[in-house]
């Protein structure tokens, strides 16, 4: 009892609501458009990128926000273009594409932590796009096009430099802090160490491995392993147990409310399953809402939001069946398994290695 109320414990001065509202108010943009044009399967994409793009937003004078942010965009179109283009591709090419991504994620810390974040989102992006990309392709009623989805990312990363420009103009054209304050704001470069290189190596290992898993063994549902994994190995090597133990609780709460809200559509046909796909949208962008709100409010509870809302965008083109539903909360349990057991070896070696006697110069 007293590890859970530790992993449940709040903070009060944590919960964002006007931060939360702020993000509803935009999201509902994309939404509405692409439920005007029916094409609802690259709604996700917009979606993430106003949130990624709101996340890595740096603050300051508003012509460097602007740039950095269509940097930041410009590189998440190529991954997306990438991620998609993948779909149907052999296995090898998607381990292969996985640990390239995730290991210059890791080493981004070189450029600063602000960086250093803003890679671990793209990362994260990047293995979305893979499991929608390879679940959306097996749905033959559904035409899914590459570069609609790359430019369902850019217009929402978009819209989100086209809301700093009204608050620019709106609060005098004076520079604005980071809008995400709690999030790194560093970006002083700094040297790339042995401890900061194997950091990044370990965790595109294990998520090339679960790519591998998931894929070469054509798991259903096993896209749900590789983004559990990438979620629970965040941020390095130094993580508490607590903080391992709360995004383990999260996922598994937001995996098994997504499996739970995905059951929903399996028994409804016709007009009835199109107004229930787009209530489960609604709902998806509420927990997404509720995730913003949250954040520092409670780990846990902030993690099990944001996998549920992911999960359900990510599912929602497939039918669900209670087998289904089985698959995606072991594969998500599977994947936070890794990354724990990995992460907390990878810290008793470090800790090892920092307490080991330097060794002796051996003679000339």
């Amino acid at each position: 009892m007293k590890v859970l109320s530790k992993v449940f414990a709040v903070n009060p001065a944590g919960v964002n609501w006007p931060r939360a509202v702020l993000f509803l108010d935009v999201a509902l943009v994309p939404m509405l458009v692409f439920w005007a044009f029916g094409n609802e399967q690259y709604l996700l994409s917009a979606l993430f990128g106003v949130l990624f793009a709101w996340l890595a937003d740096p603050g300051g004078g508003y012509g460097r926000r602007a740039l950095r942010i269509a940097v930041f965009a410009l590189i998440g179109a190529g991954l997306t273009a990438l991620g998609f283009g993948l779909g149907q591709a052999a296995w090898g090419w998607l381990v292969l594409a996985a640990f390239v991504v995730t290991l210059a994620a890791g080493l981004a810390i070189g450029l600063g932590a602000h960086r250093f974040a803003a890679g671990l989102l793209l990362n994260l992006w990047f293995l979305i796009t893979l499991g929608f990309a390879v679940g959306i392709d097996q749905q033959s009623r559904i035409t899914n096009h590459t570069w609609a989805q790359v430019v369902a990312w850019i217009g929402g990363s978009a819209l989100w430099i086209v809301v700093t420009f009204a608050e620019w103009l709106i609060r005098g054209r004076s520079d604005r802090p980071q809008p995400i304050a709690e999030l790194p704001g560093d970006t002083a470069q700094r040297k790339l160490t042995r401890p900061l290189i194997m950091y990044a190596v370990v965790r595109a290992v294990v998520i090339a491995v679960t790519v591998a898993l998931a894929f070469g063994l054509n798991l259903s549902h096993g896209y749900w392993m590789p983004i559990a994994a990438i979620v629970t190995m965040q941020p390095g090597l130094q993580q508490t147990t607590l903080v391992g133990m709360q995004r383990v609780a999260g996922a598994l709460i937001g995996a098994a409310a997504a499996a739970l809200l995905l059951l929903i559509p399996a028994g409804v046909n016709g007009v009835n399953q199109v107004t229930t796909l787009r209530g489960l949208e609604m709902v998806a962008l509420v927990l997404l809402m509720h995730g913003v709100a949250i954040r520092f409010w409670n780990y846990a509870i902030y993690t099990a939001a944001i996998a549920a809302g992911v999960l359900v965008l990510i599912d929602l083109p497939s039918p669900s069946d209670y087998g289904a539903e089985g698959y995606r909360v072991l594969w998500t349990l599977c994947g936070v398994a890794i990354g724990v057991v990995v992460m907390l070896l990878a810290g008793l070696l470090a800790k090892r290695g920092a307490k080991a006697p330097p060794q002796a110069a051996e003679p000339s």
